[in-house]
């Protein structure tokens, strides 16, 4: 999804409340407000693959699996983001019915328009999450995933997935056929 900024200094709980009546989705940076543009077709799949493959996985669990609709808030940072696909096991999570803020899992999927973002300063921001385990990159256009898990040490190391690979994602105890992500969507091999 593409972000477009709009003029106007808001405040968080400004934001969080003129989000609830819009017609498009915002993200929150520091002030500043950003619309969100949509998605493709292959994006929009996978994203609901996954979903539905966390949702049954975790079903009767702690864990709640959301989708590209709930938001995340990253304090430190005054930031609000949309990510594709959150999971959270923290009861403390459930006291926020706009957003979260402490994700265990968040999962993102790679765009032309998005992903140099994804890489770069969102997922520095996604550091600051104290409870973030993984983020996942996850690409649209080949059988390509990306698991960034923190360490011990607090470093985050990338464990890369491939075409034929089952898919870890150890902050979930989850173990899956990375084609069941690809189900139903055309991979073109470009960007589009």
């Amino acid at each position: 999804m593409i972000a477009i900024k709009q003029s106007s200094y808001l405040s968080p709980e400004d934001y969080l409340e003129a989000e609830k009546s819009s017609t498009i989705k915002h993200e929150y940076h520091n002030g500043d407000i950003y619309a969100m543009a949509g998605a493709t077709d292959e994006h929009v799949t996978i994203g609901i693959n996954i979903t539905s493959l966390l949702r049954g996985h975790l079903r009767g669990s702690d864990c709640r699996v959301y989708g590209s609709d709930m938001k995340v808030q990253i304090d430190v940072v005054n930031h609000f983001y949309y990510p594709d696909v959150m999971v959270s096991c923290d009861q403390r999570d459930r006291d926020f019915r706009y957003f979260k803020k402490y994700p265990v899992l968040i999962i993102e999927v790679l765009s032309e328009g998005t992903e140099a973002k994804d890489r770069g300063k969102k997922f520095e921001h996604y550091r600051c999450l104290e409870t973030l385990q993984e983020y996942v990159l996850v690409s649209q256009i080949q059988q390509q995933v990306e698991v960034f898990r923190k360490n011990e040490a607090g470093l985050w190391v990338l464990h890369p997935f491939g075409e034929g690979d089952q898919l870890a994602l150890e902050t979930v105890d989850l173990r899956v056929a990375i084609d069941s992500l690809y189900e139903d969507v055309e991979l073109t091999g470009t960007a589009e």
